[in-house]
Formats: C-alpha cells, sequence, structure tokens
C-alpha cells in the first residue's frame, strides 16, 4: 500500500493521509475598512476546490496576527471577531470532505506593507501601507524602508498577538495551527544572525535569538488544546553561511537541528521544512525536492516529525519522499494551484484509497 496514503496521527489528530497543501497567500482581502483582512468567496472557492480533490490537510495562507503584520494589504488577518467568523465557513466545508483545515499565523516583521506579486511586490506608499517593524533597523533590501526597532515591551505584545491569533484560530475551527518562522518574516527575523543585530536578551547568542520564537510557541501552546497539534515552520537554512562565495552570516542546517530540540521540548508536534526568503541574492539551489536534505537530517537526528515542501510535483517523487523517511508528509504548494486534484490523480497512480465526494464519483 502506498506510503503517501496511509493516516498519521499526532496529538489526537488522525490526518486521512500524508499530501498536503502548503500555505500560500492570496493577497486577496480588502485592505481596509469592515472587510479588511477578512476570508471572502474567493478565498473559499479556492480552498474548497483543494478540499474537494482530496488534500489531506490544508494549511490557510499566512494569515496575520495585526494589522501591521499583514505582507501586503490584502492579506488575511485574525485580529477581530469578523475575520473569525468568516473562516468558519471554509473550516466547515473542508472538514466536511474529510479534510484537515489548519491554518498559519503570522506577523511579516521588514517584509510588511508590500504589493500583492501580481502589481510588482514593491513597498507600498505610506497611504496605503506603514512602517515595517523588526528586531533591527535593516532593511530588507535597498528599495525596502528602514523598519522601526521593536522594543521589549512591543516585543511581547506581538507574542500576545499570537496567541490571540491561535485562540480566533480555534474559535474559527481550525485544528492545526501552524507558527510562521520562516522565509525572512519576523520570527525568522530574530532567529537569523543577518537580520538580528540586537544587544539585549534576544539578540547575540543562539538563546537569545531563538528567545522569541520559543515565546511565541509557548503563548500559543498554553491556549490551543492539548489533544491538538501545533506546527512550526522554518527555514532550514539563509543560505548564507553554507555558501563559501558569500561571506554574510545567516541561519544554518545545524541551527535547525539544534532548535527542533527545543522546539519539540516546548510542544511543537512537527516542523515544517522550508528554506530561504531572509536575504535577497541568496544562492538557492533550486531544483526537484532540494529542501528533502533538510528535512530528513532535522528526523533522523531529532526523531521529530517532519513535513517538507519545495517542488514536489510527482506522485512517485512524493512517494519516495515518505516511503524512504525522509518526512512524514509532504506540502505541495504550487502544483496545487496548477492541479487542485493532485491529490486524487496521485491515489490514482499510487493505488491510495481515497473516495472521490458523491457528487465527482460517476468520473473516476
Amino acid at each position: 500500500m502506498s506510503a503517501l496514503f496511509q493516516p498519521l496521527t499526532l496529538r489526537s489528530l488522525t490526518f486521512p493521509h500524508r499530501a498536503w497543501m502548503a500555505p500560500m497567500c492570496q493577497y486577496s482581502a480588502e485592505p481596509t475598512g469592515p472587510g479588511a483582512g477578512v476570508a471572502h468567496d474567493w478565498h473559499f472557492a479556492h480552498y474548497a476546490a483543494r478540499a474537494t480533490g482530496g488534500t489531506g490537510l490544508i494549511l490557510v495562507e499566512a494569515t496575520a496576527v495585526s494589522p501591521e503584520g499583514r505582507i501586503s494589504p490584502g492579506d488575511l488577518g485574525l485580529w477581530n471577531d469578523t475575520q473569525t467568523e468568516a473562516l468558519r465557513r471554509i473550516t466547515a466545508f473542508l472538514k466536511r470532505q474529510g479534510t484537515v483545515p489548519g491554518i498559519q499565523i503570522a506577523h511579516a516583521g521588514r517584509k510588511a506593507a508590500t504589493d500583492a506579486p501580481w502589481r510588482g511586490g514593491e513597498p507600498v506608499g505610506p497611504e496605503e501601507g506603514w512602517t515595517p517593524v523588526a528586531p533591527s533597523p535593516l532593511p530588507f533590501q535597498d528599495d525596502h524602508p528602514v523598519p522601526d526597532e521593536l522594543t521589549v515591551d512591543q516585543i511581547k505584545e506581538i507574542v500576545g498577538q499570537f496567541a490571540a491569533a491561535a485562540q480566533r484560530a480555534l474559535a474559527a475551527g481550525f485544528e492545526v495551527v501552524e507558527v510562521h518562522g520562516a522565509h525572512g518574516y519576523l520570527i525568522n527575523e530574530f532567529l537569523s544572525p543577518h537580520s538580528n543585530h540586537r544587544t539585549d536578551a534576544y539578540g547575540g547568542s543562539f538563546e537569545n535569538r531563538t528567545r522569541f520564537a520559543l515565546e511565541v510557541v509557548d503563548a500559543v501552546r498554553a491556549v490551543w488544546p492539548d489533544e491538538l497539534p501545533v506546527f512550526f515552520r522554518i527555514s532550514a537554512t539563509d543560505w548564507l553561511t553554507e555558501n563559501p562565495e558569500d561571506d554574510r552570516e545567516g541561519w544554518t542546517g545545524d541551527d535547525t537541528v539544534r532548535f527542533a530540540r527545543e522546539l519539540r521540548a516546548h510542544g511543537v508536534d512537527l516542523l515544517d521544512v522550508s528554506t530561504g526568503g531572509l536575504a535577497p541574492a541568496a544562492r538557492i539551489p533550486v531544483g526537484p525536492g532540494y529542501q528533502v536534505p533538510f528535512a530528513q537530517r532535522v528526523k533522523d537526528e531529532t526523531g521529530m516529525p517532519v513535513a517538507v515542501a519545495g517542488l514536489i510535483t510527482d506522485p512517485q517523487q512524493a512517494e519516495k519522499i515518505v516511503a524512504g523517511g525522509a518526512a512524514d508528509a509532504v506540502l505541495l504548494g504550487r502544483e496545487l494551484l496548477r492541479d487542485p486534484f493532485w491529490a486524487q490523480r496521485a491515489a490514482g497512480a499510487l493505488g491510495g484509497d481515497l473516495r472521490a465526494p458523491d457528487q465527482y464519483a460517476r468520473a473516476h
């Protein structure tokens, strides 16, 4: 039987199989007013299609814990009751299809207040955006604004915002909450020496640079039910230190293994492994499954459950990753944008037991 289509249980939650949807921003909420950050028909149709296609877990896109935490003015949010209520419609439908609903909660840090990618993705002006915040007053790149350096009180406030967003996620019907610690956003900015030049308790040593992330995890775990899992998404490397031609110091694969042990001790149930996004012009050897070795190393050296993303497109490729023990699950991104029914197609190719919705059964 296909390894990819075996169930997986974390805490008391069982996932029907291991082909999952990675969080991918849609940049499609209203930017201001009562609809700011609120999921609407586009979001429902987008996630519903992947659920009817048989996806085992859907992680809803990076959802901001505050207005200032949005990557773009069009991001989803979880800072008010209107946003919570709108997401209930999505989670209810996903559950009816047998899909586990999850959500990624996030703060964009110095990469906040940018336009949608199809409009260029550049920083938006002050009339549309806001001043980003970060561990240190270092812009992401030269054409980005210098972020405000967070005070300790502001750091504590953001920790509380993550906890409040997790509570809202639970109220909205989600069964998995993922803390976004990757891709150059705020938590990743604290982790990496490239972006964190602080000299207080949140900067310098490995212990200090990981402090904010662990405080967020602790705050989320404290409000999330014991029977439900918490995920953490990480950029396993900034692709800086490992490159002998790049003199910039960054977060490394060694750091990730060390940190995974800490995360597990703080109640994180699965590490969602990605890479990059923190430093512009980093040389990344992109290719099919290029992030799998980082996931396998974490799994082998710590025993922590892992999922992995990154140019996973083919059912046999996904099967090999799971069957070979490199990861416990695969996360598909752009491939699920191209083919919402990827899981159904993969089950057919691999002999997996995946029932189509009754309304579509005649086509199978």
